[in-house]
């Protein structure tokens, strides 16, 4: 699974948003375009990828500009692989 996939579908499961995912491309906004999109939500965007990329995602690694889209998450899972 590429990153853009990965980022896809850790969105898809963390914000419970379904089919709708499918269509995401890398310019999608997350954070600030999705009322549900929260700090719990970057939890367990965090959680999800420490899990399925067996990594640690330390507190310094994390900045805003992650979130604000699908591609600027995919480009983090990338640095993570």
């Amino acid at each position: 699974m590429n990153a853009l996939a990965i980022a896809k579908d850790v969105v898809k499961v963390c914000l419970e948003q379904g089919d709708r995912a499918d269509s995401f491309v890398p310019e999608t906004p997350l954070m600030g375009a999705m009322p549900e999109f929260n700090s719990l939500t970057i939890v367990a965007i965090v959680t999800t990828l420490e899990e399925r990329l067996d990594c640690e995602i330390f507190d310094e690694e994390l900045e805003a500009e992650i979130f604000e889209t699908v591609g600027s998450l995919a480009k983090f899972i990338e640095s993570k692989m």
